[in-house]
């Protein structure tokens, strides 16, 4: 008796929190942002957030429980004048995603992602045999996402890489390097599988390379 009592007054009170603890439009904790859009949520509990004033978030997002979403190393830090991490309008990130920002990371207007998903535009540095991985400086580059992607569970994108207008990321890929509009990526390291033209609709990558050398003069 005593137990279940306990039970529903937990449920009850995590049911209260999992309401007031949300972030929205015009709340203490959004106007320390950058930007966030009317109409844009972060459930609760929050993962890791921190740089909120280098942070900005568009209208209409929906941000999922346990979403890390970072600027710099600690939290703190002046990095300068300029905006790091800009999320678009209508955008949804998956429970348990993490956006870490060092450099410049842009998400697009309508960019969806399934849980855990992991976006970074900086990584370990290795270039030296002697010292250990964690205590050389790192790596960076600007991460694009386009507007209308997908980015499946478990994906990671990795600095330097840049999707195009609708690409769809395959669960569990890693993703580094330039992909263009409409375009399926899957594996690690992750290649284009599929792409959409505008005569022959989606296709294969390796069907559309077949097609070209068939094509070409040297084949004729």
């Amino acid at each position: 008796m005593v137990s279940a009592l306990g039970n529903r007054l937990a449920t009850g009170l995590w049911g209260w929190l999992a309401k007031a603890g949300k972030v929205h439009a015009g709340s203490a904790t959004a106007r320390r942002f950058a930007a966030f859009g009317e109409g844009s949520t972060m459930a609760f509990p929050p993962g890791t957030v921190f740089g909120e004033r280098y942070i900005s978030v568009g209208a209409h997002v929906l941000i999922g429980a346990n979403v890390t979403i970072s600027a710099g190393f600690v939290p703190g830090l002046d990095l300068g004048p300029d905006t790091l991490v800009r999320i678009g309008s209508g955008v949804v990130l998956g429970r348990g995603s993490h956006v870490v920002g060092h450099r410049s990371i842009d998400i697009g207007d309508d960019v969806y992602t399934g849980p855990n998903v992991y976006i970074t535009d900086q990584n370990h540095g290795y270039d030296d045999p002697d010292v250990p991985i964690g205590k050389q400086w790192p790596s960076e580059a600007p991460v694009r996402i386009g507007p209308g992607c997908w980015i499946g569970t478990n994906a990671v994108i990795l600095p330097g890489t840049v999707l195009g207008r609708n690409v769809v990321v395959a669960a569990g890929s890693v993703v580094r390097g330039e992909f263009p509009d409409h375009c399926v990526v899957g594996g690690v390291p992750a290649k284009m599988l599929r792409r959409y033209e505008a005569e022959t609709g989606w296709a294969r990558v390796d069907s559309l390379q077949a097609q070209s050398r068939n094509a070409s003069p040297a084949n004729g």
